[in-house]
């Protein structure tokens, strides 16, 4: 399979500051206009996934203090796109795992099977206070939430939709089926208010060690090298590995080091703080170079790309770096009509009520 290309499109880049370069009037970051052409830059130019941060606290860092939530913005550009995949950012942690499930199921069905869910946990204390509750270890919740927003996803079967006129019956009530969920702190019975979305399952990914790897798609691994993002690679069991990688690039090929005091100028304002993730700086060829060796030595499947200023990186990521990938065929363009799980190369997973021994 060639490399999946994935980018991270929320607010004005990775670089906390990187507003301050933008293209557009601050006033216009939240407005749909901005989503839109973010999303259509990005699908013109071949990427298969878009993904968009959320949390339950506002972004800080000294950037712009706000954003839309993941989901809306996620059922926008499903709208709004026809090959483009989109996955918003969502935190198990204060959410409840049914509304989850309805959302990402309903944004699966506006997408025609273009949808994911990056799962993401809120342990900040402050995100505690926020909510009234104790601060506490997100990972049992996160657990027992994957596990019901995709038992939720098979409470509807896919024929559950009859629509019989001469009975006047839309259900039939047989094919819809209680998940009976019991967890640490809440239950959930079911079924879902949504049907079952077209893809049966979402693509679910997550950065590795958020929940257990037999819950996930993806894994999203990080390193500081290309060695220790094989090692982190090696570590997963899960059917792929996107790397997760900051890029800062010149911004045309006669400006050697002009990406290093792009990050400077902004640095001056506010530091691009540790992401844990690989960071690059320098020529769209030398981020190509990267690109091959991370495909050939360790072993991943594809990358989360976090550019430091939209406006300018994601330009020279279409006209530079993915046009020599799919040259040299290391990546392609996800095809007209194909579902996400189709593109990575995953199966459409049977309904576990459906199957034998399957149980109400």
């Amino acid at each position: 399979m060639s490399l999946v290309l994935a980018v991270e499109i929320d607010g004005d880049g990775a670089h906390p500051a990187a507003w301050r370069r933008s293209a557009h009037p601050p006033s216009q970051l939240l407005g749909p206009r901005r989503v839109r052409h973010v999303a259509e830059v990005a699908e013109r130019a071949g990427f298969t996934l878009v993904t968009l941060e959320d949390d339950l606290l506002p972004p800080g860092g000294g950037g712009v203090a706000g954003r839309i939530g993941a989901v809306e913005r996620a059922a926008f550009i499903a709208a709004s796109t026809s090959v483009l995949s989109v996955a918003p950012v969502i935190s198990t942690t204060y959410t409840e795992p049914f509304h989850v499930s309805s959302q990402l199921a309903s944004v699966d069905h506006i997408a025609a099977g273009r949808a994911g869910w990056v799962v993401a946990t809120s342990p900040r204390p402050e995100a505690a206070q926020a909510w009234g509750r104790p601060a506490a270890d997100p990972g049992p919740e996160a657990l027992d939430a994957v596990r019901v927003v995709r038992a939720l996803w098979d409470s509807w079967e896919d024929d559950a939709v009859i629509r019989d006129v001469a009975t006047g019956r839309y259900l039939d009530r047989d094919r819809l089926h209680y998940v009976d969920f019991a967890g640490g702190t809440y239950t959930v019975k079911g079924p879902a208010i949504v049907p079952r979305p077209p893809q049966g399952q979402l693509v679910v990914l997550a950065p590795h060690g958020v929940v257990p790897d037999g819950e996930l798609d993806v894994a999203l691994v990080s390193g500081a090298d290309v060695d220790a993002v094989r090692r982190a690679a090696a570590r997963t069991t899960t059917p792929l590995t996107f790397a997760e990688l900051d890029v800062a690039l010149d911004t045309s090929a006669d400006e050697a080091g002009e990406a290093g005091e792009r990050v400077a100028a902004l640095d001056r304002h506010t530091p691009w703080p540790a992401s844990g993730h690989l960071r690059y700086t320098g020529s769209p060829g030398g981020l190509v170079a990267l690109l091959r060796d991370l495909d050939t030595r360790a072993g991943i499947d594809g990358v989360r790309l976090h550019p430091l200023v939209l406006d300018e990186d994601l330009a020279v990521l279409s006209q530079f770096v993915i046009p020599a990938l799919i040259k040299d065929r290391l990546a392609a363009r996800p095809l007209p009509g194909a579902s996400l799980r189709q593109t990575l190369g995953l199966p459409r997973p049977q309904n576990r009520y459906a199957l034998p021994g399957g149980h109400a």
